[in-house]
């Protein structure tokens, strides 16, 4: 018996993830759609406002889509004015992508209630689940890819 309670609770955890991501998502979801935007919209704005001069290069190993995706996006973000593109300064093949003040501007409004949603989360897992929820989302990603974004999300903490 014990092993079907073993069953039931990871059966639970991934349920637990997939809602939490559904309501995590819910605020912005609605903000977006007010553009015409979707999710991939939400990602490009998030990174490249968190990575500004990031390279597209960058961004598409970073978002794991494909170069016509991410095109697509691209083109919308920066035709409506929430992303401008300048040529490398080192590699004038390189376009490097920063939000423009509109940008910056929509990346506060998406990301207001999902820090909002997080913080109350943490208080009230306390310290302790503050750690535990870290140890969790990169225990949850591929091995190869930990180093990556524990680079990425530590970049403030230098």
């Amino acid at each position: 018996m014990p092993e079907i309670e073993a069953d039931e609770r990871l059966t639970e955890a991934i349920e637990l993830l997939f809602f939490g991501y559904r309501d995590f998502i819910s605020d912005p979801d609605v903000i977006l759609s007010a553009y015409e935007f979707g999710r991939a919209h939400h990602r490009v704005v998030h990174f490249v406002g968190r990575n500004p001069g990031i390279t597209v290069a960058e961004l598409l190993d970073i978002l794991r889509i494909t170069k016509q995706s991410l095109a697509r996006v691209l083109r919308q973000l920066i035709e409506r004015g929430f992303v401008e593109q300048k040529t490398g300064e080192k590699d004038r093949r390189q376009r490097r992508l920063y939000l423009t003040e509109n940008g910056e501007e929509l990346l506060r409004r998406l990301v207001a209630p999902q820090r909002e949603r997080v913080r109350k989360a943490l208080e009230a897992a306390g310290p302790a689940g503050a750690d535990a929820w870290r140890t969790v989302m990169l225990a949850l990603l591929n091995e190869e890819n930990r180093h990556e974004v524990e680079k990425l999300i530590n970049r403030e903490k230098k």
